[in-house]
């Protein structure tokens, strides 16, 4: 039996704030071109991605 879309959507989020998680811990050391990909991981992410870069400092425009 599959799972309702609410589950579906409920583990899509868990998974995405896990994994701004661990991108917020490796955008703490990282150069200036780590920077750059991991600013596009989260755009790849997340809708709510150019807030998120923003607030984390990762990209000067």
């Amino acid at each position: 039996m599959g799972r309702s879309e609410r589950m579906k959507e409920l583990a899509r989020r868990r998974h995405r704030k896990q994994k701004l998680a661990q991108l917020k811990r490796r955008a703490a050391k990282a150069s200036a071109s780590e920077k750059a990909v991991i600013a596009q991981k989260i755009r790849r992410l997340t809708p709510g991605a150019d807030q998120i870069i923003a607030d984390w400092g990762l990209e000067s425009r």
